[in-house]
């Protein structure tokens, strides 16, 4: 047996032998042809160079001298470029060409253009063009850009800007339509404004169609028109414009704008706008929550933390009367809300930062409880609030001038301000300068409670 399979082998191995081929040798014949030998040797040597130049970069980035690999098919490698100190490059011109940012560098007349100079520049580029929001942008852009300006230095900017945007609303481009109109809305020219808000709104742009409603309802630059109203409000609406949402649903509530009465529609309408809500437009927030607050029929049913609620995401869109009524609440307990005297001074402020008179009194009235230290930001919030007219704050002006809160004593300018708001019908004001009429001598304070006047 054994025999029999040691024949076998040799059997094989022999036939084994005479398949087998060499290359490059003279003495066997090759399988290969030699037009496919030199394709194969060519790949090989240029896989070579390539992973040989590779490796010697790899080795210059982390600043070694590794010897470049070789072989017998590709030759000796490339030489690394000359490095300064921690394997940098010595210059840019010795970098690979990826490498070598030279191209980018600023040429030797480079410098900063000039207003005019990058004004005519963007000119220039838009005439090249004739995409319309390319135009358009550069026409705004020439407009707002010009509002610091001298009236002699921005009118050829505007001329130019209203330009474009003229050949533009030709075309029927709604952007430039509404800019247009909103540029002749604000001189205030609604005869001009009045047909480019009806244009764009044709052209499906939510608030030009708001706008072409705003002058329907008001007359202006048109007749009055409470259908026509109604209808670009709905066009609007259907374009998710808040303010358009906001006003047919106090339509709807009200019975307004020749609409009958329907409060389910109009509680749809708002919650609509205040989903959409912006801080342009979030009226819509702080209605529901007056709504809510009271209730209203059976169909707006009533819910004090919805309100708080309400209230407080009108108030993240910067929405005065809602941080006033948040800052109320956390002041007096009301609408479930817990005494808190920070939170409270947090959404007055909100409100007093965007010019609500009474939110700056009731700041003043917060720092002037706290002692000494505040009357002076006492003293400011009241001037501001006095500022905007309102009765009770020119009351307490004076009588901080009267007394010396926040400032030196000064009984004229006490009894002025006394005037002021007694003008205004407030009772404490008329009874201080009749006291002082009568007696002709200053007026005595201690009578007087710190707040009284809130």
């Amino acid at each position: 047996m054994f025999s029999d399979i040691k024949s076998k082998l040799k059997r094989t191995g022999s036939n084994t032998s005479q398949k087998s081929y060499s290359l490059g040798t003279s003495n066997s014949s090759p399988v290969l042809s030699n037009a496919r030998e030199n394709s194969i040797r060519k790949r090989t040597s240029s896989v070579l160079s390539k992973l040989t130049t590779r490796t010697s970069m790899q080795s210059m980035d982390v600043g070694t001298n590794s010897s470049t690999t070789t072989s017998s098919s590709s030759g000796p490698g490339t030489p690394p470029p000359p490095q300064q100190r921690y394997g940098r490059f010595a210059s840019n011109a010795s970098l690979p060409m990826y490498y070598n940012h030279d191209h980018l560098k600023p040429g030797n007349n480079a410098e900063l253009l000039s207003y005019d100079k990058t004004l005519t520049m963007y000119l220039d580029n838009a005439k090249r063009t004739n995409d319309p929001s390319i135009q358009c942008e550069l026409a705004t852009y020439l407009f707002e850009s010009s509002k610091p300006l001298a009236e002699k230095e921005r009118k050829p900017y505007v001329a130019e800007a209203t330009k474009i945007l003229k050949t533009l609303a030709l075309r029927g481009h709604a952007e430039s339509q509404y800019y247009l109109a909103n540029m002749y809305a604000s001189k205030p020219d609604f005869s001009n404004a009045f047909p480019l808000f009806v244009q764009a709104a044709k052209h499906q742009h939510p608030d030009a169609a708001y706008r072409a409603a705003k002058c329907y309802e008001d007359g202006l630059g048109c007749l009055k028109n409470k259908s026509k109203a109604v209808q670009y409000y709905k066009l609007a609406a259907t374009l998710n414009h808040p303010g358009a949402m906001y006003r047919l649903g106090l339509a709807d509530i009200h019975g307004s704008l020749g609409l009958q009465r329907n409060i389910r529609d109009g509680n749809k309408w708002l919650k609509r706008s205040a989903v959409a809500a912006t801080p342009e437009y979030p009226h819509a927030l702080h209605e529901l929550g007056l709504l809510h607050e009271r209730g209203l029929s059976d169909i707006i049913f009533k819910d004090v933390r919805y309100s708080v609620q309400l209230y407080a995401q009108a108030s993240d869109l910067g929405y005065a009367p809602s941080a006033y009524r948040l800052g109320e609440c956390f002041e007096y307990s009301y609408l479930g809300c817990q005494k808190d005297a920070c939170t409270s001074i947090y959404y007055y402020t909100i409100a007093a930062r965007q010019g609500n008179a009474d939110a700056c009194f009731a700041l003043s009235a917060w720092y002037l409880g706290e002692g000494e230290d505040s009357q002076e930001k006492a003293f400011y919030w009241a001037r501001v609030a006095a500022q905007k007219g309102l009765a009770k704050a020119q009351f307490a002006m004076g009588y901080f001038a009267e007394v010396g809160i926040g400032r030196s004593q000064n009984i004229k300018d006490a009894m002025a301000w006394y005037q002021k708001a007694a003008a205004q019908g407030d009772l404490q004001a008329q009874k201080r300068i009749a006291a002082s009429n009568k007696l002709n001598l200053s007026i005595p304070s201690s009578n007087l409670v710190v707040g009284e006047a809130r």
